[in-house]
């Protein structure tokens, strides 16, 4: 419910905007979206298969319609149901795909031709890991190529992955835009800790409490948030707090109070995620 398919109907004529504008290439979608859809590739949220076509005929379609000189087509059709490994579900109908093949045919869809502008609602879903990876592949190599690719998802994994540039939208608006690590280094809340406690002569796992008194005591305002099996998880919010020193403290804390091993992480994306959308809230249609 934060707006994004919202605003992706908007820029590609599927809704009436009803305030503000929106420019591509010069043109502007409430006078001259027929030319703004020209330049366009459109991946909507949900797939809109005609069930009766087999995949390399719905491709075929789409060429004809991008304007793709017909003694090309089936060579440029070729190519991308390659690139989205396709190749064996291509003669088969629609209607027959999976959830994930579906999302790759429709992803194909908004390729096919070059456009330099694409958009994709959430193309990832339902796709199984190997295939993910195999899309992120591709819309890497169309990202180096030049042409601009704006995509939602709800996977920070993804985001990390494919995006050179951010936002995270809130009730319709966006809360902050940067690069990845623009925005992890502007909003992200201190470091996560890991300590794994070592094993004592009579062989049980070293006491947690003298490390976690320990930790507090140099890091103020650390929380543990996890605790087990001789693994315990600090959040450390205080960023200002330089890495050199965490990684001081911890050396000490393997001399002294029998941690074996630790590791430290930044703030991850999916936590500046969860803290923006704290502040979500359901409207009434």
């Amino acid at each position: 419910g934060a707006g994004k398919t919202s605003t992706f109907k908007m820029l590609t004529g599927d809704v009436m905007v009803t305030g503000g504008n929106a420019y591509l290439k010069g043109f502007d979608v409430k006078n001259n979206i027929k030319q703004v859809q020209a330049n366009m590739g459109y991946c909507p949220q949900f797939d809109a298969l005609i069930d009766q076509m087999t995949g390399r005929e719905t491709l075929t379609m789409y060429a004809r319609l991008r304007g793709i000189p017909e003694d090309t087509i089936k060579e440029v059709v070729n190519t991308v149901i390659d690139s989205l490994m396709l190749r064996p579900h291509a003669d088969k109908l629609a209607g027959q795909y999976s959830g994930g093949n579906k999302r790759k045919l429709s992803t194909a869809m908004a390729l096919i031709g070059d456009p330099p502008f694409i958009m994709l609602d959430e193309p990832s879903s339902g796709m199984d890991p190997k295939a993910r990876r195999n899309l992120w592949t591709v819309l890497s190599q169309v990202r180096a190529s030049g042409r601009t690719l704006v995509l939602t998802s709800h996977s920070m994994e993804e985001c990390d992955a494919l995006c050179t540039r951010l936002a995270i939208m809130v009730n319709g608006r966006f809360m902050c835009l940067g690069s990845p690590q623009h925005l992890k280094n502007k909003f992200g809340q201190g470091y996560t800790l890991i300590t794994q406690l070592g094993t004592l002569a009579d062989g049980t796992t070293a006491p947690n409490q003298p490390v976690i008194n320990y930790i507090t005591s140099y890091f103020p305002g650390s929380k543990v948030f996890d605790d087990h099996q001789g693994y315990v998880h600090f959040q450390v919010p205080d960023a200002t707090i330089k890495l050199a020193d965490v990684f001081t403290i911890m050396e000490q804390t393997k001399e002294n109070l029998h941690v074996d091993d630790y590791s430290v992480h930044q703030t991850t994306l999916e936590q500046i995620f969860l803290t923006f959308t704290r502040a979500q809230t359901i409207r009434d249609n």
